[in-house]
């Protein structure tokens, strides 16, 4: 045993698999000691926030305030509104409403704005502009007021004898506060999803799900279609037909299309984690059946296995004692990609709204449907969706290179 497991991890394939795959499962359990947040609660109100670190803005108003004289501080504050996109934007409006284009310089920031102010009507109808292009320009035309104003912001607070506004402070451009001295900062490196959830603590949730959906389809899957292997293969005759009539059946039928139908007569409300799971390994176990029983034909009329049957071993005991550990190694590689196919399905089967029920705890692939339905990747919104893509393909790449780690161990002709 321990002159096998020196083998494995000599294997590079095997290390950088299994490397990968423990620090998935390591942020998925230390993860949730130190952020306590519930995975689908709502911190946002609003969709799709993107990357960054959040600060109060009313907190920051009684932080101490420092002076710094950034000389390019008002040049990234222009740019920050009126980028290129916005610049053409204003062009093409302007050029619209009858403005010669040889009169436009998107690159002089002051003349644009002012020709901007001077012909931008909210009201004025352009001939061919849609209602969703009409509010855009008036979402730009209220972020662009006083973008080149030199003075500072006044905040005032209502007199509650009087009812009128009274100054109460002042903050000028060249004020800055430290974010460590801000009472309410949070840091949302993947931003929120379409219902304003934390992206990063509802993947660490929504992995630990697959994971365990994977690890029950792998194990229902493995063990059906192990047993059934081994009886195909050590008993043969009747048995062997009928099993690989069973085997054979499955096999014609699709099994992501038993998976839908199934999937779709349980019902939302009781398709938990746990059922999708079982559903998925009831529908994965054909090709580790009939692989299983080739193993077995190949090994029933070995020397060791004859002695076994002349020394009047029962059948369970030859299976189990001179036939199992011969193939051990096989069923763990094959329990290996069954629980990469099984997180597979689950992501396959939740994007198409036939996962878990959306209530309980997020997946994967709910994360997919979610940011699918809600237009994520038509928005730009790649943080609702790359990072879920990412860590499947993470998980998947890492289990099949540990399986063709385990492949070069334990097969004589891939080794060097």
């Amino acid at each position: 045993m321990k002159h096998t497991l020196q083998q494995i991890f000599r294997s590079p394939k095997f290390v950088v698999g299994f490397s990968i795959f423990a620090a998935i499962v390591l942020i998925v359990i230390v993860y949730p000691i130190f952020i306590t947040d519930s995975p689908l609660g709502i911190i946002g109100q609003g969709t799709f926030f993107p990357p960054g670190i959040y600060v109060s803005a009313y907190d920051s108003l009684g932080s101490p305030k420092y002076t710094l004289n950034l000389p390019d501080a008002a040049a990234k504050r222009v740019a920050a509104k009126l980028g290129d996109q916005e610049r053409a934007d204003i062009r093409d409006w302007l050029v619209a409403d009858g403005i010669p284009e040889s009169e436009i310089d998107i690159n002089n920031t002051e003349k644009l704005l002012e020709q901007w102010a001077q012909n931008y009507d909210p009201n004025k109808k352009i001939q061919g502009m849609t209602f969703a292009k009409q509010r855009y320009y008036q979402r730009l035309d209220t972020s662009l007021k006083g973008i080149l104003s030199t003075e500072g912001a006044i905040i005032a607070q209502k007199n509650a004898e009087t009812g009128t506004l009274e100054e109460s402070n002042a903050i000028n451009q060249a004020d800055y506060v430290n974010v460590s001295e801000v009472a309410s900062v949070r840091f949302l490196p993947f931003g929120t999803d379409n219902f304003g959830r934390d992206v990063l603590t509802e993947l660490v949730a929504a992995t630990r799900t697959s994971l365990q959906i994977g690890l029950v389809a792998g194990l229902v899957a493995t063990l059906i279609g192990l047993t059934l292997g081994l009886l195909a293969g050590y008993v043969g005759g009747m048995v062997d037909d009928i099993i690989n009539f069973v085997t054979n059946l499955f096999i014609v039928i699709p099994s992501f299309v038993l998976l839908i139908l199934i999937s779709y007569s349980v019902g939302q409300e009781q398709r938990g984690p746990f059922l999708v799971a079982t559903v998925i390994g009831l529908t994965a176990w054909p090709w580790t059946a009939r692989a299983v029983r080739a193993q077995v034909i190949s090994l029933r009329n070995r020397d060791h296995v004859n002695l076994s049957k002349l020394s009047g071993h029962s059948i369970v005991h030859i299976i189990l004692t001179d036939i199992l550990p011969y193939i051990a190694s096989y069923v763990i590689m094959a329990l290996i990609l069954q629980i990469s196919s099984g997180i597979l399905a689950e992501a396959s089967l939740s994007i198409l709204g036939l996962g878990p029920k959306t209530t309980e705890t997020p997946t994967l692939g709910l994360m997919m449907n979610w940011a699918m339905i809600y237009q994520a990747h038509i928005q730009g919104r790649w943080w609702a969706y790359f990072p879920v893509l990412m860590t499947i393909a993470l998980i998947t790449f890492s289990m099949n290179l540990m399986n063709t780690g385990l492949d070069q161990v334990f097969n004589p002709a891939l080794r060097d």
